[in-house]
């Protein structure tokens, strides 16, 4: 089959969206399928075509306010010009899954949303509500809906009356279960992701005056980092926090590994899957009380707090230091493929 993925943004680019969307063209192309993907993530370069892993790529540029919704008209002209059996569109929260929509025409649609219902940005409130009729428009004319969650099949139900095929995300849980901690003087809290109010990061710091015995390392990039840096430098605990910026797919099952807990305050998550990796180290979880995250919280060496305050976060993480961890966590990349394969063929 000839697939076209339309995304807003690919790896390079960090994100579980894009990890997903990565995961899966890669094993599509080892089965033997030709894989495109168009990104809306091309930025101040412009226009250009890239082959990565035997997955082709083609980047344009787009408009991000207030770094989201990457609004990129082209992208409708570039799907009507495919030459493709399957249209697979990712991520409700911005504008490239309806521009697919506009330009798929009578191929066969299918629609992963990755949707949370929301946003921690005004901003970005404002423009998911204007975009709401044309979001809702595009997941409802695909052939087939795919969430990657129990909870987000849930929430696609009710906010747009659809029936999704749950496919979760996959693991390579050897990758992780294997790997060598990270060995530091001292012992240390991990948070990763894209570096936005809405993960939540602030308040994982400011909980890190009522935990003196430990260090927290917050791993990824983005557009927060200075206010979380300034937050750390309020609450006296610079020295205590070290911001890694991006960290290789190496290193990074290592830096799980060698943590004592791993705390997440994201607001909105379709899946988690910085959790998955966690387990799969056998690194406990706190988790915040809100979208798919819940999910996470039935799992042994995982607790969930209601809210974010630094109280509710001591206390979990005190309690779930050096606990016994659930790693048996479904599936892995290559099912994924698999399952998403017969969803085109159906």
């Amino acid at each position: 089959m000839k697939i076209l993925q339309v995304v807003p943004r690919y790896p390079p680019q960090q994100g579980g969206v894009e990890t997903h969307v990565c995961e899966i063209s890669e094993r599509l192309v080892d089965r033997g399928h030709e894989v495109t993907v168009l990104t809306a993530d091309a930025g101040e370069e412009g226009f250009r075509r890239e082959r990565r892993n035997g997955v082709r790529i083609k980047r344009y540029r787009g408009v991000a306010p207030d770094g989201a919704m990457h609004v990129c008209p082209q992208i409708t002209w570039a799907v009507r010009n495919a030459d493709a059996d399957i249209v697979h569109a990712h991520n409700y929260h911005s504008f490239p899954l309806f521009f697919a929509a506009l330009g798929v025409g009578d191929r066969r649609f299918v629609v992963t949303p990755h949707y949370h219902g929301g946003s921690a940005s005004s901003v970005r409130d404002k423009l998911l509500s204007l975009y709401r009729p044309f979001g809702r428009w595009a997941v409802r004319h695909a052939d087939a809906v795919v969430a990657v969650s129990e909870w987000e099949r849930d929430q696609l139900a009710n906010d747009f009356d659809v029936d999704a095929t749950v496919i979760p995300n996959g693991l390579d849980v050897e990758r992780f279960a294997s790997a060598t901690p990270l060995e530091r003087e001292r012992p240390y809290l991990l948070t990763v992701g894209r570096l936005e109010e809405y993960k939540g990061i602030q308040h994982v710091i400011r909980a890190m005056s009522e935990l003196p015995e430990f260090d927290l390392l917050v791993a990824g990039s983005g557009p927060y980092r200075e206010e979380l840096e300034r937050i750390a430098r309020c609450a006296g605990v610079e020295h205590r926090v070290e911001f890694l910026g991006y960290v290789d797919d190496d290193e990074l099952p290592r830096l799980y590994a060698g943590a004592d807990v791993y705390v997440t305050m994201s607001e909105f998550e379709a899946y988690g899957m910085t959790v998955a990796e966690a387990l799969a180290a056998g690194t406990p979880c706190v988790v915040r009380e809100a979208g798919a995250l819940v999910d996470w919280a039935r799992r042994d060496g995982s607790l969930a707090v209601q809210g974010a305050r630094s109280s509710e976060i001591v206390n979990a993480v005190h309690s779930l230091n050096h606990v016994d961890v659930d790693v048996d966590l479904g599936i892995t990349w290559s099912e994924v493929a698999e399952f998403t394969q017969k969803i085109y063929q159906n």
